[in-house]
């Protein structure tokens, strides 16, 4: 009779009370994509978690898109925006810029000019 064990980790991840609604920058790679997580790895055996690898669980911002997680205690742009703060604007919203700062460039000749 022969017996296999698996074991392993599974990290849980969900949104952080209070931050629901909060996506900021990622420092990592500046997409705004970051939110607010709590994140927790448990050992785990035959995929049933059984011991947390922490007392508690983390709090970090986290970017899908690059996976980076960095902890809230050094984004204090973060920590202002507790319990449901403005959040960042994705672009610069002033005047008439265009890509990088560039002012865009004038409508081709016989359109019309939108204000």
């Amino acid at each position: 009779m022969a017996f296999f064990l698996t074991c392993g980790t599974h990290t849980f991840q969900s949104l952080l009370q209070g931050y629901e609604n909060v996506t900021v920058q990622c420092q990592n790679c500046g997409n705004f994509s970051g939110r607010v997580v709590k994140r927790w790895e448990w050992f785990t055996l035959c995929f049933v978690p059984l011991i947390p690898f922490s007392l508690k669980p983390w709090h970090e911002v986290f970017c899908h898109i690059c996976n980076f997680h960095q902890d809230v205690k050094y984004r204090p742009d973060v920590q202002q925006q507790n319990n449901g703060g403005q959040n960042i604007p994705m672009q610069n919203q002033g005047g008439n810029q265009g890509w990088n700062g560039r002012p865009a460039p004038p409508p081709p000749p016989g359109q019309p000019v939108y204000k």
